[in-house]
């Protein structure tokens, strides 16, 4: 897939996160089509590569990856996404790692739903098991 990842990370921001110059946008295969297209395989490498491909997912639809990527303490039995959701953007705010097996990420996700804009801010907790990143649950602002 050549097109860019729904994540927006550009090459820039993949080799320095604090470069905020325009640069090309990686493609979905170069960031987090990787992921989600070999879960068992290629578990995503820190907690915001996997809240990015997460994000990925949710615009995608791709309900497999989210609910894998879920910790299951906090997995729901079911998701529903909403078809209609249509996501304009995500900004990663900051990343804290915890220690080597917890961290938190600061995101901002936009999407339009029925005609009305969306702003999802929170911030996420992540936890890893046997070298798996998992999300576990955020709380909202």
């Amino acid at each position: 897939m050549t097109t860019p990842c729904p994540c927006g990370r550009s090459a820039a921001k993949a080799l320095n996160p604090a470069k905020s110059s325009q640069a090309q946008p990686l493609t979905f295969a170069a960031c987090c089509g990787r992921y989600l297209d070999d879960l068992s395989g290629t578990p995503a490498p820190d907690a915001e590569v996997l809240m990015r491909s997460r994000y990925s997912a949710f615009v995608l639809g791709r309900r497999d990856y989210l609910l894998a990527t879920w910790h299951g303490s906090t997995r729901p039995a079911e998701l529903t996404l909403e078809p209609a959701a249509k996501w304009l953007g995500l900004e990663v705010r900051s990343q804290r790692v915890q220690d080597a097996d917890h961290a938190e990420v600061e995101f901002v996700a936009r999407y339009r739903e029925g005609g009305r804009a969306v702003r999802l801010h929170e911030r996420s907790r992540f936890v890893r098991e046997q070298g798996r990143w998992y999300y576990v649950d955020g709380d909202q602002f």
